[in-house]
């Protein structure tokens, strides 16, 4: 990762566990995968009813097992593979414009010493989070 894709990266980590910010990433497919190999197996142990019955199952269990997975943002940001790190990237330099750093201690330090800068990268990275990533947002423990 490039220099300055990392400073980044670890600012907004910094902002987000300051702000103690819990992200749940929707794991859809892993939802849809639970209720259809519930109803598959209904399916093959019961016929036609038990495909019903498999796929109501699966479908409250797929539910279940998707929801309320609150991870630490700083988590969240870092496990990103590096295409989604890059349009984060992009997103905050726009904000960032022609501000000049020499380390990522300057670069935070900059940001948060600024409220206006602060609050800017903030709301960035929340709109990231929830379109690009259409994760649940919560605020501290």
């Amino acid at each position: 990762m490039p220099p300055r894709m990392d400073d980044v990266m670890r600012l907004c980590c910094d902002i987000s566990a300051h702000h103690q910010i819990k992200a749940a990433v929707k794991s859809s497919a892993k939802g849809a995968m639970v209720a259809g190999g519930t109803a598959f197996v209904g399916g093959l142990l019961g016929g036609p009813p038990g495909i019903a019955v498999g796929g109501a199952v699966g479908g409250l269990l797929g539910s279940w097992l998707t929801s309320g997975q609150f991870k630490p943002l700083p988590q969240i940001l870092m496990e990103l593979p590096p295409s989604q790190q890059q349009k984060l990237y992009s997103d905050i330099m726009a904000i960032l414009g022609n501000l000049d750093w020499t380390d990522v201690a300057q670069l935070i330090a900059l940001v948060m010493g600024n409220a206006t800068l602060q609050q800017q990268v903030t709301a960035a990275l929340l709109n990231y989070v929830t379109k690009e990533l259409r994760a649940e947002v919560r605020y501290g423990d």
